[in-house]
This record gives structure tokens, C-alpha cells and sequence, in this order.
């Protein structure tokens, strides 16, 4: 007799084209994975079909709303939800994308997110630096790249003294302080911005500071893939100046077009260094300044980097079998995940 499927329900819906490109590349690589069954996420799957795990990402989405009622709603069906897998001891999988709660939220929402980390069986973590709690069962599996997402995209001839930024804008990601700091470079500089920005307030502040100068470029809407590719593309250097950084897309998109970043020095930018070599991932410290800028470009000049970053750790096949692996650890006992947990060699996947 066929042992049936493992069903693995997503937190996420069907792809739309707005969809964060990760999720749609890791729905894909779980589903070409043998004997499984990936399910996205409705309500009517999350509590009227039978699945053996659920995954979820960004948990937070599930509890928005349009308006105050449709939120309420939504917020309703994921206590419900909560019930179903307490009752069913479903397995949750929860991959940390965010370190902290999202700001604005109220205290209903608070609670639920709370009770989903509690319901939480394994996290997955994205890189080794990511804080989890002490005593929780964890795997590493690597954010994989866009090469593959990238592949068909028309690339644009790189500008000599072009920097770069994409993705969308939010304060936190500290745009305003790049188009600051790019105002005092050589004439021969240019700067091309492209993301929407979370707040037409801030959109007007980056505008504002781009004031007339030339050699700026503002794309302030959601790029199409074509607009990323040909913004990265054209550029020598893209600058991603978050305040706080832990698990970037952008930077990996830029490396799967093969384009250096500049990016704040911490532990997990160091550890990337590592893997793809310094050449590819610029660091800085402090404050982002014109001279960070302008010496990171006259270094380029002087040492370009290789030609492709070494992006081998990343492979989707890899990725997707390790999701799969993952998902079958979390349906073991308790007491078989805390002997895995505590084995001399823990469980990570980079190759």
C-alpha cells in the first residue's frame, strides 16, 4: 500500500504578480519535491481541509484587513484557527523573517501573534545570527537566490559611477539618507532610486531632497521585474542603507545579478562577505556618508570584483528538500525532536 502525501498548508495565497518573489520560487521548489502536496493559504483550506502541517511566514498578514470590520473578521477566523491546530495538534512551522512585531498593531493582534509562537513546533531561521529563544527547536536554511527568477529578464549595460537602490522604501531602509550622503559626490556620479514608498509623506521627503539635481533618478512605484533588473543592471554599486538589517532580499537580488552591494557592517552582512568574498559585499560602519560612497566606488574601480558571486549555497532544489525535511521533523514526537536538537552536529542547510 502507497503511504499518502505529506499536505503542507502555506500562509500565503495563490501568487499574484506583486508577490514577493521568494514565496512564489519556494512554493515551486516544495512542489518538485517527491510524495508532497503544497496547499496555499484561504480560509476555507486553513479550516475545512486536512493537512498534516502548516507553514507560516509572516503571520501578521493573516490577521489585516482593508477595513476595521474585515480585520476583525480575519482576526476571528485565526482564533478559530488557533483552536483547530490546538484540538488537531497540528504541527506549526514558522520561518523568522522579522525580528520584532510590526508597528501600529493593536492588542487583539498582539495576542493572536502571540498565541501563533506559542503553537510554533520548529523555526526555521534563515541564517545562524538570527535570535530565537532559548530552548527552541530550530533548522538553518538559507535564503535562496534569483538567478533562476532573473534568468529571462534583458539586462542594461552597467554606468560607470552609477549607484543604486530597489525595493520598496520604508523609513527604516533609510533612503533619504542615500540620496543625503549622494548629493556631495563628483559630478560624474548618478544615483538611480526605484521602490514605492510606504507613505506618500515619505515618497514627498525623497523627492524633496532629490530636489533638481540631474543625476538622480526617482522611480517612486512598484517596479515591474524588468524596471529591478535594468536599475540593478545599469548600476556599479547598489547601496541598500537600512538601519537595520537581518534577512535581505535586495541584497541577494542584486548579487544574483551579479552587481556588488554596500551595506551596513554587521554579523550577518560579515557572514554573507564570507560566503560570496568581500568584494561582492561592501560594508560600512556608522552613519552612510559621501566618502563611504565615493571611496567604495574608487575601490571597485581599482579591484573589481570576480565575475560571478558564489551563490552555490542557495540553489532552490536544495532549499525546497530542506523545507520538506523540515515539515517531516516537525511531525516526529517531541521527545525524537529533542534528541535531533540536541545532537553534537544541528541540522543546517547552505550547499
Amino acid at each position: 500500500m502507497t503511504a499518502r502525501p505529506l499536505v503542507v498548508l502555506q500562509s500565503f495565497p495563490d501568487p499574484r504578480p506583486t508577490t514577493n518573489p521568494y514565496i512564489v520560487m519556494l512554493a515551486e521548489a516544495i512542489r518538485r519535491q517527491p510524495d508532497v502536496v503544497l496547499r496555499t493559504f484561504s480560509w476555507r483550506n486553513a479550516l475545512l481541509t486536512r493537512y498534516d502541517v502548516i507553514h507560516l511566514h509572516w503571520p501578521e498578514i493573516l490577521l489585516e484587513g482593508r477595513t476595521p470590520l474585515r480585520a476583525l473578521v480575519r482576526q476571528l477566523l485565526a482564533a478559530v484557527l488557533l483552536l483547530r491546530i490546538a484540538l488537531l495538534r497540528t504541527p506549526v512551522v514558522r520561518t523568522v523573517h522579522n525580528l520584532e512585531l510590526p508597528d501600529g498593531i493593536g492588542r487583539l493582534q498582539r495576542f493572536l501573534l502571540a498565541r501563533f509562537d506559542r503553537a510554533t513546533t520548529l523555526r526555521i531561521v534563515l541564517n545562524e545570527q538570527t535570535p530565537v529563544p532559548p530552548g527552541t527547536e530550530t533548522v538553518t536554511i538559507l535564503h535562496g537566490h534569483y538567478r533562476d527568477w532573473f534568468r529571462d529578464v534583458p539586462r542594461r549595460q552597467q554606468v560607470d559611477g552609477r549607484l543604486a537602490y530597489f525595493g520598496l522604501i520604508r523609513r527604516y531602509k533609510n533612503v533619504q539618507a542615500l540620496v543625503s550622503a549622494f548629493s556631495g559626490m563628483p559630478p560624474d556620479a548618478s544615483l538611480q532610486v526605484g521602490g514605492r514608498p510606504s507613505t506618500p509623506e515619505l515618497a514627498a521627503e525623497i523627492a524633496g531632497l532629490a530636489g533638481d539635481d540631474e543625476r538622480i533618478g526617482l522611480t517612486l512605484e512598484f517596479l515591474s521585474d524588468e524596471q529591478l533588473v535594468g536599475i540593478a543592471s545599469a548600476a556599479q554599486l547598489v547601496v541598500l542603507p537600512y538601519r537595520e538589517m537581518h534577512n535581505s532580499g535586495g541584497t541577494l537580488a542584486a548579487l544574483s545579478l551579479d552587481r556588488p552591494v554596500l551595506v551596513p557592517d554587521n554579523e550577518v552582512n560579515r557572514a554573507l562577505a564570507r560566503e560570496v568574498g568581500d568584494r561582492w559585499v561592501r560594508r560600512y560602519a556608522g552613519a552612510l556618508t559621501t566618502e563611504t560612497l565615493d571611496q567604495t566606488l574608487a575601490d571597485l574601480r581599482a579591484e573589481p570584483p570576480p565575475r560571478r558571486p558564489d551563490l552555490s549555497a542557495r540553489e532552490w532544489s536544495t532549499v525546497g528538500a530542506a523545507h520538506v525535511d523540515a515539515y517531516r521533523r516537525a511531525l516526529e514526537p517531541a521527545s525524537a525532536r529533542s534528541a535531533a536538537a540536541s545532537a553534537p552536529q544541528p541540522r543546517r542547510y547552505s550547499w
